[in-house]
């Protein structure tokens, strides 16, 4: 059978690892498995989520509203916008997908920071467009600008992952904004915040406002999601502000009932406790603090990180070894060979957790 030849140069996402096959492989007992590899919020998600959702599943056999006007509105009151700017998605992922099935294609260019989240290069793919990387990995505004001047007739698409993943840096959001400024308006520029609630908490200068974003660039999508700091990563569901027209063509691509009915409902009951959000990610930067004294001790260099993880970067040793070596110990991380990078990265864990991965790690290194 013969497929499209554009699928012959595509690459899988490279997931976490589940907890299930570490089981399987090394007969690890489950309770003892550490999976700090996928950013997800290692306290679960908030009481007021799992006592409002048992309600839910007596409606289950419905399809959801298909107007999300509900969350709309919770999430409007949120960022200050209206509900008509908004668009919910299985993710932020399938938003990603909406935006490069809108701009890009053939005979466009889709430009991204050197090592930055995969999604975007794989979806841009899918449609044949050229891609544009940075020589730099992190996020290096001087010289996507530099890049974008000399490739401006063909790029459809500017991808900023602001704190950056799989990295952890984040560009001052006044910065972000003058670069913006420079772009024409036939450009969709995503600024895809998914770790926007621990960047701002640690430095406010990186704050990136939806609000002040869709008003002054109209050529911006503003990115969030509710799989990282919210605790929702199983459910799948992230959203997307920009101005009308922008949401208005992703709508039109946009599946019925992109959203199940129990992931709706969840969603609108995390936004009602905003302390449980921050105290995951008070939590986040104090336990975070352990991993750069450790690294610092063991002359292990590391990416300031702005976001739920931590990026350790070797040079004698490899990435991929030390990742093996801890998942027989049943410690699940991130390798970054992937990315061309001998590094990995690190999800912050509870306190338990990174305890028993601060111990392997030292032993392993030693």
């Amino acid at each position: 059978m013969k497929f499209n030849k554009i699928l012959s140069n595509l690459k899988n996402y490279e997931t976490g690892k589940p907890i299930e096959l570490v089981v399987c492989e090394f007969g690890t007992n489950p309770e003892d498995v550490v999976k700090l590899a996928s950013n997800e919020n290692p306290f679960g998600v908030s009481k007021m989520v799992e006592q409002g959702m048992q309600e839910v599943f007596k409606n289950a056999y419905l399809y959801p509203d298909d107007s999300y006007y509900e969350l709309k509105d919770v999430l409007a009151n949120k960022h200050n916008v209206q509900s008509s700017n908004i668009i919910i998605g299985a993710g932020s992922d399938q938003i990603i997908e909406f935006c490069v099935h809108t701009k890009a294609n053939k005979k466009s260019a889709v430009l991204m920071a050197g090592a930055t989240f995969a999604m975007y290069e794989i979806y841009a793919k899918q449609v044949g467009a050229e891609i544009i990387r940075t020589k730099s990995k992190t996020h290096n505004l001087k010289e996507l600008k530099e890049l974008y001047k000399a490739n401006k007739d063909k790029i459809s698409i500017i991808f900023l992952c602001l704190p950056n993943n799989p990295l952890g840096e984040c560009a001052d959001a006044k910065d972000v904004y003058k670069f913006i400024n420079k772009i024409k308006k036939n450009v969709l520029v995503v600024v895809d915040c998914a770790y926007m609630e621990f960047a701002s908490f640690k430095d406010k200068d990186k704050l990136i406002q939806a609000k002040y974003l869709i008003e002054n660039f109209e050529n911006a999508i503003f990115l969030g999601t509710f799989s990282k700091a919210y605790g929702l990563g199983g459910m799948r569901i992230g959203y997307g502000i920009a101005n009308k027209f922008i949401i208005s063509e992703l709508n039109k691509l946009r599946p019925p009932f992109n959203i199940t009915t129990l992931s709706l409902r969840a969603a609108i009951l995390a936004l009602q406790d905003q302390n449980f959000v921050d105290e995951c990610v008070k939590s986040n930067f104090l336990e975070m603090k352990r991993y750069e004294t450790v690294a610092d001790s063991l002359n292990i260099e590391y990416i300031p990180s702005y976001a739920n993880f931590i990026t350790l970067k070797f040079k004698e040793q490899n990435s991929t070894d030390i990742c093996q070596n801890l998942l027989k110990k049943g410690i699940i991380l991130r390798d970054l060979q992937s990315y061309g990078l001998n590094a990995i990265r690190i999800t912050i864990g509870t306190s338990e957790q990174n305890t028993k991965v601060l111990e392997h790690l030292r032993e392993i290194l030693k």
